[in-house]
């Protein structure tokens, strides 16, 4: 709890800030804000341009994660790109709405997409792909699992509780007298 002080000759307010479970909080945040971006940018870029994610994506230092395993398929493509769309969605929602049920929902919602994309990636290597880059396709799918895993840990379960109202205290008037 953190007290605050506002004062003058005539009284005191005291305000009281409860802060339950603001490091948690803080972590859901930081987590929602990474897997929304995360969603939004991937599900942007494959939706409008399939063609270049197929062929591009990571895109990071030479990194071509998807073209190096089998054909291109538009359609395949841009739904991948509207599945990351809506769980980004979802996570942007649960960031700004800022309810723990929300909150949860998108980690529910990026563990289900997360672990059978890790199980495919695991057991998936295409023979073109070196080893540094598959090492860190595999970090970046346990990556989201993992995340949406915290999301359902670390979320305070139940409603937050507001703050209470502020307490004035008003100071007697002094009669002066001459």
């Amino acid at each position: 709890m953190r007290l605050s002080l506002e004062g003058d000759s005539g009284g005191v307010r005291v305000r009281m800030r409860l802060d339950q479970h603001r490091r948690r909080w803080l972590a859901v945040r930081i987590i929602l804000g990474i897997l929304a971006f995360q969603g939004i940018a991937i599900g942007l870029w494959a939706v409008f341009a399939p063609h270049s994610w197929y062929t591009s994506f990571p895109g990071l230092f030479g990194m071509h994660w998807v073209g190096l395993d089998g054909p291109f398929n538009h359609h395949l493509a841009a739904d991948v790109g509207a599945f990351f769309l809506a769980l980004g969605a979802v996570s942007l929602f649960a960031l700004f709405q800022g309810g723990g049920a929300t909150a949860q929902a998108a980690g529910v919602g990026w563990s289900v997409m997360a672990l059978p994309h890790l199980i495919y990636h695991l057991g998936h290597r295409p023979a073109e792909m070196g080893t540094a880059s598959f090492v860190l396709s595999l970090i970046a799918a346990a990556a989201l699992l993992v995340l949406g895993i915290a999301l359902l840990i670390v979320t305070p379960r139940g409603p937050r509780v507001a703050d209470p109202d502020p307490l004035e205290f008003r100071f007697p008037r002094r009669k002066i007298s001459r």
